[in-house]
């Protein structure tokens, strides 16, 4: 949303202001595009990086960016973005020709390097990531909301449109995710890097669906987020986490179509950039306001370039994956551009470079070898690659020209390395950037390794070893070390426990390393059921649940030993697990810390203790759980 000052809509006067404002916008915007005030002979490119802050002591998120940005006054490029534990870089643009590329990793390695200077006098450090793996739910409540006003109104805005009593996140991979959330702050968990290319309006149709087309293979070769909440999942789950965190649509009864706020689109363009925004604004009811005091129409009345302030205000509450934007250049003609939002943050810059190079390259190659890519590949296949890419990154298989069927890997290296390098030639980029960060591509492909296979693998690999949490600890510490490096990712090394030498569990929250996968019974079971559960999986406690999924017992082999001992002298049988379950077990909130769960189960003399939400049972921790935990620090000391 950058530096434009927002607001709730408050009344319906607000209101239609603001429409007249984006409808004007629009007229004005088809006026300078029939009239070609453009700017013509220069492409530029540009990106946004996004980034997460960790604690350096825990590598779980630092929610200081206020604090850190009053230390970087002078720093004008930083800003806050939703979340308080991240901010985002704006590069300078450049023209895409020559050294273009290493000038701008060269501007973000030093950006960086400026911020964890600064990072440091508050034991924070900062890492690139499409995902922070140590990312916990309930980071994203509205407390880590960054105070700004835009931000509080952008949250208002999406929660009154919201038809349900929660937002879901549903989610399946390797592992499943199926949770509820209560604000469109899930949307905090993405960090990206946001390439963004000049386009002419002459150009814009064909070289929009251009980089539809391309959105997936491109995806695929770059994913580098599978983790969300210690699961493994998407490849890019980004891309489904996005969708899901800002979509306020309810399920029905009916059949009727509604679109959500990020998508991938409908069709492929046909006639003009006007097409995406009058849809947008068909689609979508206007969110916010924007404090705009210009008149757009009278500026081209006056031939003057409009800000078209409105228009981009709406622009940025819907979120097309390839998203068209405006712009006014230094010299005061205005320009398009395509963002680009397909691209994760990380694992290096190195990587990220190369990332913004190959579709850059691709997208200009593209353009030469074909008149119209509608004629090749169906706007379906294309939306069905993306999703494909988003769900298997390196490993999809996408339809692709003529209907052909090509892996992620074929298409890169055999089609798509040789179109950008032929892109990037033509615009006179240098030969050693093309070598370079096309050598990185080449590189993922032929060890069929990019970012989200090599953090599959390696957290795999490390909770067969450790808990869940030291995992997911000592894999953060591992990518900020190996991030310093500048290797790119298909080079790094796997992690082992040992990389990690101080792991500090005291301060973990129970919902951290609580058992979720519950074996549970209910009041009216029989006995022998119970009996023969907790033997079948080794279990000494089994909680017991009503039928909303309510604690309300729990029994223990202890109970099942005694209620054994004393049935078989009088042969009595009850039947039932209300005849001998704990009626009141004592029970412990998800968000205690491991040392109150310790304190409490010592208080209360029990082994057990079952986590609940209000009366919803969620977890369980017993002394198990402390022991695997002890068994680390002591192998580690």
């Amino acid at each position: 949303m950058g530096e434009q000052k927002v607001s709730l809509l408050k009344d319906k006067k607000q209101m239609h202001r603001f429409v007249k404002h984006l409808l004007a916008d629009v007229r004005a915007l088809e006026y300078m595009i029939d009239n070609d005030w453009f700017e013509k002979g220069i492409t530029r490119i540009g990106a946004e990086q996004e980034m997460c802050m960790v604690h350096t002591a825990t590598f779980k998120p630092a929610p200081i960016a206020t604090e850190v940005l009053k230390k970087m006054k002078s720093y004008k490029f930083v800003e806050t973005e939703l979340a308080r534990f991240n901010l985002e870089t704006n590069q300078t643009p450049l023209e895409l020709t020559g050294k273009c590329f290493s000038k701008m990793e060269n501007e973000i390695f030093s950006n960086l390097k400026k911020i964890k200077a600064k990072l440091k006098s508050f034991d924070a450090d900062i890492i690139l990531c499409g995902i922070l793996p140590t990312l916990r739910k309930f980071d994203l409540e509205m407390h880590n909301l960054t105070p700004k006003k835009r931000y509080k109104a952008l949250m208002e805005a999406i929660n009154s449109q919201l038809t349900g009593s929660h937002y879901e996140l549903r989610l399946t991979g390797i592992d499943e995710l199926l949770i509820k959330h209560d604000s469109p702050l899930l949307e905090a968990c993405n960090t990206s890097f946001q390439v963004h290319l000049q386009i002419h309006p002459k150009e814009f149709v064909k070289m929009y669906n251009i980089s539809q087309a391309l959105a997936g293979p491109v995806m695929a070769i770059a994913a580098n987020s599978p983790i969300v909440f210690g699961k493994r999942l998407w490849h890019e789950s980004r891309i489904a986490l996005f969708q899901q965190s800002l979509d306020t649509r309810g399920s029905s009864h009916h059949l009727r179509e509604r679109s959500p706020r990020v998508n991938f689109g409908k069709g492929w363009l046909q006639e003009s950039i006007l097409e995406i925004y009058k849809e947008d604004i068909a689609r979508f009811r206007v969110l916010i306001a924007g404090d705009v005091e210009e008149d757009s129409l009278e500026k081209i009345s006056r031939n003057e370039v409009p800000n078209l302030r409105a228009l981009q205000v709406h622009n940025s509450t819907v979120y097309r994956w390839n998203r068209p934007c405006y712009g006014i250049s230094k010299n005061g003609q205005p320009h398009l551009r395509i963002e680009n939002r397909v691209l994760p943050s990380g694992p290096t810059v190195a990587d990220e470079m190369a990332n913004a190079a190959f579709w850059i390259g691709c997208m200009i190659g593209m353009a030469d070898k074909v008149d119209d890519i509608t004629k090749h590949i169906s706007f379906e296949d294309a939306r069905d690659n993306f999703g494909k890419a988003a769900q298997f990154g390196i490993d999809s298989k996408f339809t692709w020209f003529d209907d052909k069927k090509i892996t992620a890997v074929d298409i890169v290296r055999k089609h798509l390395i040789p179109i950008a390098k032929k892109g990037l030639t033509k615009m006179k980029v240098a030969k050693k950037d093309i070598d370079r960060y096309l050598g990185i591509i080449k590189g993922r492909a032929d060890k069929h390794m990019n970012g989200a296979r090599w953090t599959l693998r390696a957290y795999t690999r490390l909770i067969k070893e450790t808990t869940s949490d030291e995992a997911l600890t000592v894999l953060t510490a591992s990518i900020i070390k190996q991030q310093s490096e500048n290797k790119p990712v298909h080079l790094w090394k796997l992690p082992t426990p040992k990389d990690l030498k101080n792991y500090r569990p005291s301060n973990l929250k129970v919902e951290e390393f609580m058992s979720t996968d519950l074996f549970t019974v209910q009041k009216d079971d029989i006995i022998e059921l119970v009996a023969d559960l907790m033997e079948w999986k080794k279990l000494r406690f089994t909680p017991v649940e009503n039928r909303q999924g309510e604690l309300i017992g729990l029994i223990s082999s202890q109970k099942l030993i005694n209620y054994f001992k004393r049935h078989k002298k009088n042969g009595k049988i009850q039947q039932t697990v209300a005849d001998i379950m704990i009626k009141k077990p004592p029970t412990i909130g998800p968000q205690a810390t491991i040392v109150q769960a310790m304190n409490k189960m010592k208080k209360e003399k029990v082994a057990c203790l079952p986590v609940v939400q209000g009366k919803e049972l969620i977890g369980l921790i017993t002394e198990m759980d402390f022991m695997r935990i002890s068994n680390r620090l002591i192998e580690r000391l």
